[in-house]
């Protein structure tokens, strides 16, 4: 199991399985550990996961959040897959997460995590990161405080820097 960083900068063994999409015509198959499963698959069969409190789901960065609504904090952990570095939609996701439907557990980004971008992830909503397996996460913790004052209101704070200088 690969390790992860958390918002904090601590770096922490991750328990969590990503269980992929099935291929057409074949069955989610969800191991008896704690898992990451597809959302609009556990939507579909959610009475299935009743019995089970290690289950959480994965978003692809062109599914909307909102098919979570109502029921995004009865899952311990949602991951939101970044499929490439330059495909933004999922600093969007987090947000609408934190800010429209108020989830309040675990926000994870996985896929092609990199560096510079957990800083941002971080004011987006993030607080887990899975990096992508080239990339060192020793470095990481630096990278989640590089700059110490955003300038636009975030999920960190709902106050741009020009309001807060002159208050």
């Amino acid at each position: 199991m690969p390790d992860l960083i958390t918002s904090d900068g601590s770096i922490r063994h991750d328990e969590w399985v990503v269980v992929p999409r099935p291929a057409d015509g074949e069955s989610l198959d969800v191991p008896h550990q704690p898992a990451l499963i597809p959302a609009d698959l556990w939507l579909a069969g959610k009475e299935h996961f009743e019995d089970r409190d290690d289950i959480g789901v994965w978003l692809d960065s062109h599914e909307e959040p909102e098919i979570l609504a109502g029921v995004a904090n009865e899952l311990p952990v949602i991951a939101v897959n970044f499929p490439k570095f330059s495909d933004g939609r999922g600093y969007s996701i987090a947000r609408i997460l934190r800010e429209r439907l108020h989830y309040r557990h675990e926000l994870r980004a996985v896929g092609d995590v990199l560096l510079d971008q957990l800083q941002f992830m971080k004011r987006c909503g993030f607080d887990t990161y899975v990096l992508r397996g080239d990339k060192d996460i020793n470095k990481a913790a630096r990278c989640l405080n590089f700059f110490t004052q955003g300038y636009q209101a975030a999920t960190d704070t709902d106050v741009p820097l020009f309001r807060r200088r002159a208050s």
